[in-house]
């Protein structure tokens, strides 16, 4: 019955994003799998902190969008998520999902709070500070950078990343109080929301600057030959680009995976620290 539930639940979601094109059709099929399979071996709690990071993140795509073409341009991907872009944010999540349904521990759960917060602090942290009216700065030389330039932050999107953290630990806790399914934990009740909505805050910030480091440092970059722009894409104005900088299979969706397991360990070994400061 769970399979049948976590099947029904992830077609109506993936199906309604791939009506108004945030999906493409090989990321339909991924969304589907990852979300049947992670409520079918997980629980409410999982399966709805992964719908929470990709409801919240489809919203923000299109809220203000005209806004954002400019700095988009220059992505490596935008518009429709493809499956490459479902597993990049969700495949690492399904990964410890299923490891704790094979070998339980709690701290598998910290694992998976940690990356869905950084995978939803990064595209908040770019979907709203996409919207900065100030150019953001390269988090490797602090110099300005225009819109869109990999590795670029800004007060706001560090702000928004920060806020996407904090939403999926209270949205973990709130899922758990309402599901009333036993909670996979190595901190008391007493501490379980600050410290759910804490480490998830901390871990996302964390995930999405070493995803901005990654992006500043290791990600394939390229200039275009027509209009000299700094990009992600191969190609761009419909002529091959020049690759300047970057290391070999660092392109997008591996920055996004290396961040998410940042922000992983992060909620690890905060968690650990919780539980010896409480001696828990």
């Amino acid at each position: 019955m769970a399979w049948l539930i976590g099947l029904a639940c992830s077609a109506g979601i993936a199906g309604a994003a791939y009506v108004k094109r945030s999906l493409s059709g090989s990321g339909f099929l991924a969304a589907v799998i990852v979300g049947t399979v992670m409520y079918a071996l997980g629980s409410p709690i999982w399966f709805g902190s992964l719908i929470a990071f990709f409801v919240s993140s489809t919203l923000l795509s299109k809220w203000k969008k005209h806004k954002k073409e400019e700095a988009e341009s220059g992505y490596e991907k935008t518009g429709r998520r493809d499956a490459g872009q479902v597993l990049a944010n969700g495949g690492l999540g399904l990964l410890l999902c299923m490891a704790n349904w094979a070998w339980p521990h709690p701290l598998w759960w910290y694992a998976f709070l940690g990356v869905m917060a950084a995978v939803t602090a990064d595209t908040w942290a770019t979907e709203i500070g996409g919207l900065s009216r100030k150019p953001p700065r390269s988090i490797k030389t602090g110099q300005r950078v225009p819109p869109g330039t990999s590795g670029g932050v800004s007060s706001l999107g560090m702000g928004a990343s920060l806020a996407g953290g904090l939403f999926i630990g209270g949205t973990a806790w709130l899922l758990l109080a309402v599901a009333g399914h036993p909670a996979p934990d190595v901190i008391t009740p007493a501490l379980r929301l600050a410290a759910w909505i804490g480490i998830a805050g901390l871990a996302g910030l964390v995930g999405s600057l070493v995803d901005s480091w990654i992006g500043a440092t290791w990600q394939q970059m390229y200039r275009c030959s027509v209009c000299g722009r700094e990009i992600e894409q191969a190609r761009h104005c419909g002529k091959p680009a020049i690759r300047i900088r970057g290391r070999a299979g660092w392109n997008n969706d591996a920055v996004n995976v290396a961040g998410s397991l940042a922000g992983g360990a992060f909620a690890v070994l905060l968690a650990l620290a919780i539980g010896l400061l409480f001696d828990l």
